[in-house]
């Protein structure tokens, strides 16, 4: 049995005069006409057990879109079911309004809507849906919460993909369809056009120059049908946070810019989320069907709070690559993590494979560097001044051992990978 603020406003309107007045007998007795009424008013509500519930739920939705969670309600009792429904919700799924007023006849079904704007990625959680019967005083009435499952996968938000336009011209500019070709090495010949300062001398073909009266070089277009693995880390590292998000949710939205790019450019693209183990995986979806597929297996990662295990992510891209392909590691360039993780396997990849680092930067870092005013913050910009320093030595040392790093702001870092890959590709390297 629940009461209403007008059970409330009944008691008192009976009870504050008769306290005023110093009737004691009078006041039990308005309390017990009160109780009555409650009773009788909460009998003849509709029983909230007897309306049958069902969800409708959208599978999958894009962080920061919205959607509607629909309830499909269905009055099986003998009474007329006037009252409210609360459609519960995790706090992250957004839930607007779930409170809906419902007037329902026996025998008759309604439809409600409960707006969901998610806040957070991956899998949001429905609550109970809660019924609540008033009689027909309105002061009384019965209540009952209902389990009715429903679950709503929100992907990645993918704000990167306005990037995706631009680069795509680049790529048909080295695809030969637009007017520049690339020069550097590769194995689809193009076309010859004439030297001129600047070009490879490799790239020279001097029996089409001796049979003309200018020096010609060959134009190469890029390799296709290439192997992208992309491999994010998700252990302890993945969990910092860089500005108001974790930096795995950077190292996503560059792996889906990247992989939709890629995947444009005719190469086989393939992703494993990784720490100790084995955490999602995309492997055989191509064209149309790879930005979904990576985005649904991307949305449900979360950080584990181990530390990345190198041996074991350096034996399952053995285990998943039999030719040269382009392994992109989005972890963290931390020097400790790197000198005691990454560097002592890191040549196992580099040997066989081009090997890119994608990294985040952290913008409080920049500002910190950037105080000077007081002793604390010259403390502060100093102990930042040693972290970069410390991050490019870091740089240096993968470099030396054949990684390319490509370090940027949150909102950076997707475009500045997709131009790596670019550049690689447009250098012969893949």
């Amino acid at each position: 049995m629940v009461l209403t603020w007008r059970a409330v406003a009944l008691t008192a309107l009976g009870v504050v005069p008769v306290l005023l007045t110093g009737s004691t007998g009078t006041v039990l007795l308005w309390a017990v006409v009160v109780a009555a009424l409650v009773a009788l008013d909460a009998g003849l509500a509709a029983s909230p057990r007897e309306v049958s519930v069902e969800r409708t739920v959208p599978r999958a939705v894009r962080l920061t879109e919205q959607t509607r969670s629909t309830l499909l309600l269905r009055n099986e009792s003998r009474r007329r079911f006037v009252g409210v429904v609360r459609d519960a919700w995790q706090p992250s799924a957004g839930a607007v309004s779930n409170r809906h007023a419902l007037d329902l006849p026996r025998g008759e079904q309604r439809r409600v809507a409960t707006t969901l704007v998610p806040t957070r990625r991956g899998d949001r959680q429905a609550d109970k849906v809660t019924l609540r019967s008033l009689g027909p005083l309105g002061i009384a009435g019965r209540q009952a919460s209902i389990v009715v499952p429903g679950v709503l996968r929100v992907l990645p938000e993918f704000a990167s993909r306005r990037h995706l336009p631009s680069r795509l011209a680049r790529l048909r500019e080295l695809d030969g369809q637009a007017a520049v070709q690339i020069r550097g090495e590769g194995t689809e010949f193009d076309s010859l056009r004439e030297y001129v300062i600047g070009d490879d001398v490799r790239s020279i073909d001097w029996r089409a120059s001796a049979r003309g009266q200018e020096m010609v070089v060959r134009t190469w277009r890029p390799e296709r049908d290439r192997r992208v693995l992309i491999v994010l880390d998700t252990a302890r590292t993945s969990a910092a946070r860089i500005g108001d998000q974790p930096r795995l949710d950077a190292s996503i939205e560059a792996g889906l810019l990247l992989g939709a790019l890629a995947s444009r450019a005719g190469d086989r693209v393939e992703m494993v989320a990784y720490d100790r183990q084995l955490r999602a995986r995309v492997a055989g979806a191509a064209g149309p069907r790879l930005l979904p597929a990576l985005a649904d297996s991307m949305a449900p990662l979360e950080p584990s709070l181990v530390e990345t295990d190198w041996p074991g992510l350096v034996g399952l891209v053995r285990e998943r690559l039999s030719q040269k392909s382009l392994v992109v590691l989005l972890s963290t360039l931390e020097p400790a993590a790197i000198e005691t993780g990454l560097l002592p396997v890191v040549e196992q990849l580099t040997a066989h494979h081009t090997v890119v680092l994608a990294s985040v930067a952290d913008p409080a870092v920049a500002e910190l560097r950037a105080g000077r005013s007081t002793a604390a913050e010259v403390f502060d910009a100093a102990a930042a001044e040693r972290t970069e320093l410390e991050r490019a030595a870091a740089t240096m040392v993968l470099g030396r051992r054949g990684v390319d790093v490509v370090s940027a702001l949150p909102d950076e870092l997707a475009p500045r990978l997709a131009d790596t890959y670019l550049s690689l590709k447009a250098a012969g390297r893949l």
